[in-house]
């Protein structure tokens, strides 16, 4: 067995509003879209959203962990986010070698970009806790 891709699903309170908050802020395209679930694109990326499925209780959108996105320009990102989504935590350097930040999407879920760093200089050393 071979896995290729995985693509999350998430389920969501209004399809349209989040369909809004990643095309407008994000760039993905929908393209496939029925009443209860859209599949979003943005160049190989795919995510899918859905309404709550009848079968499984839904108290709201939750998920333990965030969605990762890795990008070529993630300080060009920062800048055209950072003033219009819930900051989770700001750009910096990470010692694993990744420059990255995290929002909230329109549904609470975390989503964390990153861009690995280019300058070894640049990379902080680890804490020790």
């Amino acid at each position: 067995m071979k896995l290729t891709n995985v693509t999350p699903i998430l389920e969501v309170v209004s399809i349209d509003d989040t369909i809004r908050f990643y095309s407008d802020l994000l760039g993905f395209a929908c393209v496939n879209r029925i009443a209860s679930w859209a599949a979003l694109r943005h160049g190989d990326t795919e995510l899918m959203i859905s309404l709550p499925n009848a079968h499984v209780p839904f108290d709201g959108p939750h998920f333990t962990g965030s969605l990762y996105f890795r990008l070529d320009d993630v300080d060009g990102l920062w800048e055209q986010l950072k003033g219009k989504s819930t900051v989770v935590y700001p750009i910096e350097n990470f010692y694993y070698g990744m420059r990255q930040f995290a929002i909230r999407d329109n549904n609470g879920y975390c989503l964390t970009f990153g861009s690995p760093i280019q300058d070894p200089s640049q990379i902080p050393a680890q804490d020790e806790d």
